[in-house]
């Protein structure tokens, strides 16, 4: 190839540079699906729709689509999936990944596939594309190495977050409760306090069963004295008033 001739391949190339930027956010295509990935690159349209939100252990559905706009050929082309472990750690959740097949103009080759969020990803995914492929335009034979391309997309509730603000509702309104009878927080500290004063009551109340149990006693020992010091008063008056009387 002479000079001008790779000169004007150069330029063509750097002239389709701009159509490699990706649209995103684009029209919901249906009920709890969005459009995360929209561009076309030279000779190729891909669209990449996916599953709005989620939770943690539920499902992703997406969707995939490569469209030729000229007579193309694809060496390699993936698409993987990730997400973040505890927001951060990245994971791979799904892989989809083919090679060696033409994408002539007006061919549209789909991908979907649904799959399960691990327990402890949450926050938003992650996608890549990446593939290497040779197009037709014009009178020229391009080739494009890899190009890889990367978009957030499916949002994972922070079910874990939403569990501890539940429980520091829950703890706000147990202090609120626990200041209004005992004029405490709900510490560590002030728990401790009470605690020992529960335990000084119990000691209390053990201490003063024990001392009615005496009382009890003594109750029931003064009755039965009662009873014994009558019988005997009663039996001594009847042998009095039974002595025979003595004549002299």
């Amino acid at each position: 190839m002479t000079k001008l001739g790779k000169l004007r391949t150069l330029i063509i190339i750097f002239t389709l540079i701009p159509a490699l930027v990706c649209i995103t956010k684009a029209q919901e295509p249906a009920e709890n699906m969005e459009t995360f990935f929209d561009s076309e690159i030279p000779g190729i349209k891909i669209q990449v729709n996916a599953t709005t939100e989620t939770r943690p252990t539920e499902n992703i559905t997406v969707m995939l689509s490569l469209e030729g706009l000229t007579n193309v050929y694809v060496e390699d082309f993936n698409l993987s999936i990730l997400g973040f472990l505890c927001g951060k750690n990245e994971v791979l959740m799904r892989n989809v990944t083919e090679s060696d097949f033409p994408l002539d103009n007006a061919l549209i080759r789909e991908y979907n596939c649904t799959f399960n969020v691990p327990q402890e990803v949450w926050d938003v995914t992650y996608g890549e594309v990446s593939l290497t492929y040779s197009a037709k335009i014009g009178n020229l034979d391009l080739k494009f190495p890899q190009l890889t391309f990367g978009f957030t997309m499916t949002y994972v509730e922070n079910v874990y977050l939403m569990d501890v603000e539940k429980r520091l509702e829950t703890y706000e309104h147990l202090n609120q409760s626990f200041w209004e009878c005992f004029q405490m927080n709900f510490s560590a500290e002030d728990l401790a306090r009470l605690n020992q004063t529960y335990w000084e009551l119990q000691q209390n109340y053990t201490s003063s069963q024990g001392s009615l149990s005496e009382l009890e006693n003594t109750r029931h020992a003064v009755i039965i004295l009662a009873i014994t010091t009558v019988f005997f008063v009663a039996t001594t008056i009847y042998m009095v008033m039974r002595k025979p009387k003595q004549y002299w």
